[in-house]
C-alpha cells in the first residue's frame, strides 16, 4: 500500500443539466483509493451547504477529511460546457475556499510520510494556496505535477518554478506544445517537446496525453507509447485525473511502464464513457475492458 497526498481544488462541477462533485485532487484521490492506496486530500471548502455536502461525500467514500480546511470563502464551483465532441470547457469561479489553503503542521507530517505528492498547476492560481503548495513541495519525496493551463489562471513564472520542482510531469498535447514554445522550443513534435522539457526541468518522467489517440510516456530515459482505446464519449471530465491516478499507482508499484501506460489509457477511456468525473470501476471491469480490444 502506498501513501499518497493530493493537493488543490475540490469543488462542484456544474453542467447545464446536472451538478456533480469533482476537482482534480478529489478525482485522483478517489481513483487511487480504489486501487487500495491510503490517500489524503489537502484542500479547503466553505462553511456553507455545498461545503457540508462535499465533506459528507468524501467521508461516505472512505476518505479522510482531516486535511480539508473550512473557511469563510465560498465552496468552489466550475461551470462546464461540452463542445461538439463532448470535450469539457471550464469556467472556474475564483476567490473560493480552495484558493485559501493555509499551511499547518499536520499537512507537513503527512507529506513527509507519503510516497507521492500529487498537485496541479491550477492550485497555484492564488497567492495563499500557492505559498502553501511550495512549502509542501519541499517536504515531499516524490512530486507529481499535473499541468492544467486554464486561462486566465496561470502564469509562466509559476509554471517554470513548478516544472523544476517536479519528479513526474503530466501534460496534454496542447499544454506541452504551449509550455515548450514559451520556454523557447519552436519544434512542435511531441517527443521533441518532451525531451526539451526533460532537459529544462531535469525530470526523467514525463507523460503527454493525446485524447482518443492515447498517450506518450517518457520514463527513466525511455519512450513508451499507447494508441488509446476508441470509445463513445459521454464527457471527458475527470478522464485525465483517473489516467494520472492509474499511471502513478502502477509506477509506484514498479510495474512495467508499457503495461502501466496501457492501463492508464484504459481507465481514462472508461471514465469518458460515463457522465461525471468519478464513475466506479473495479479491477475486473478494467481488465475486461482492456482484453476486449
Amino acid at each position: 500500500m502506498n501513501h499518497i497526498c493530493c493537493y488543490g481544488e475540490i469543488l462542484w462541477d456544474i453542467f447545464e443539466d446536472k451538478t456533480k462533485i469533482g476537482g482534480a485532487p478529489l478525482n485522483s484521490a478517489l481513483r487511487l483509493k480504489s486501487f487500495e492506496n491510503k490517500v489524503e486530500i489537502i484542500s479547503a471548502v466553505g462553511n456553507d451547504l455545498l461545503g457540508d455536502k462535499l465533506i459528507s461525500f468524501i467521508k461516505k467514500n472512505g476518505l479522510s477529511t482531516n486535511l480539508i480546511l473550512r473557511n469563510s470563502y465560498e465552496t468552489g464551483k466550475v461551470f462546464i460546457n461540452l463542445d461538439q465532441d463532448n470535450n469539457a470547457i471550464y469556467d472556474i469561479k475564483k476567490f473560493v475556499a480552495w484558493d485559501f489553503i493555509n499551511l499547518n503542521d499536520q499537512m507537513i507530517r503527512k507529506i513527509k510520510k507519503s510516497n507521492a505528492f500529487i498537485f496541479g498547476s491550477l492550485s497555484a492560481r492564488n497567492h495563499e494556496s500557492k505559498k502553501t503548495l511550495f512549502k509542501l513541495i519541499e517536504k515531499a519525496s516524490f512530486k507529481v505535477l499535473d499541468v492544467n493551463l486554464r486561462p486566465p489562471y496561470y502564469n509562466y513564472k509559476t509554471i517554470k518554478k513548478l516544472l523544476v520542482k517536479a519528479d513526474f510531469i503530466k501534460f496534454n498535447e496542447e499544454e506541452i506544445i504551449e509550455v515548450s514554445g514559451e520556454l523557447g522550443h519552436a519544434n512542435k513534435d511531441i517527443m521533441s517537446c518532451v525531451s526539451f522539457i526533460s532537459k529544462f526541468s531535469k525530470t526523467n518522467s514525463i507523460c503527454v496525453t493525446k485524447a482518443d489517440k492515447g498517450a506518450i510516456l517518457f520514463h527513466e530515459n525511455k519512450f513508451h507509447q499507447h494508441n488509446g482505446f476508441k470509445v463513445k464519449v459521454i464527457d471527458t471530465v475527470g478522464s485525465g485525473d483517473s489516467f494520472l491516478a492509474m499511471l502513478i499507482n502502477e509506477l509506484l508499484n514498479k510495474n512495467d511502464p508499457n503495461k502501466s501506460l496501457k492501463k492508464a489509457c484504459a481507465i481514462g477511456a472508461m471514465v469518458a464513457t460515463k457522465s461525471g468525473a468519478n464513475p466506479e470501476f473495479n479491477k475486473t471491469q478494467i481488465q475486461e475492458f482492456i482484453e476486449s480490444y
